[in-house]
């Protein structure tokens, strides 16, 4: 896989990471709302920075997350300036009950490496020598 100098400067130190967590709550969703999404999700993977992202869905609570992982705030932020996102948060009471977004730092993420994670490169040794990754301040 090839990345962009961003990401890749990232992956080397491993320190870097913040997500952007949608979480919503469906009233009815059309073709519109399945097109601005898709036009978002491909925006996003074109910003530098961009690290990966995943969707869940609460059967028992009717409320579905998306989560995007970003090397940086700057590229967080191109997202949420991209027209067909501004476009979406214009219009979200069309299809949505609610909506929640949370905006992260990630300061350590734990695994056994047994599946693919966007998370996976910003893993910190666990154990009595583990290191947590120092804090990030945007510039």
């Amino acid at each position: 896989m090839r990345y962009d100098a961003q990401t890749f400067a990232y992956l080397q130190t491993g320190y870097a990471m913040y997500t952007s967590t949608f979480i919503f709550a469906t009233r009815q969703l059309d073709e519109r709302f399945y097109r601005l999404d898709e036009t978002i999700a491909t925006a996003a993977k074109a910003i530098p920075g961009y690290l990966g992202e995943e969707s869940w869905e609460n059967a028992s609570t009717g409320l579905t997350s998306n989560v995007y992982y970003w090397a940086s705030l700057e590229a967080l932020q191109a997202l949420m300036q991209h027209p067909a996102h501004l476009e979406a948060k214009a219009a979200q009471a069309n299809w949505l009950d609610g909506y929640q977004v949370i905006i992260s730092e990630v300061l350590r993420t734990y695994g056994d490496s047994g599946f693919t994670h966007p998370a996976a490169a910003h893993r910190v040794q666990d154990g009595p020598t583990a290191r947590a990754a120092p804090p990030v301040r945007p510039v």
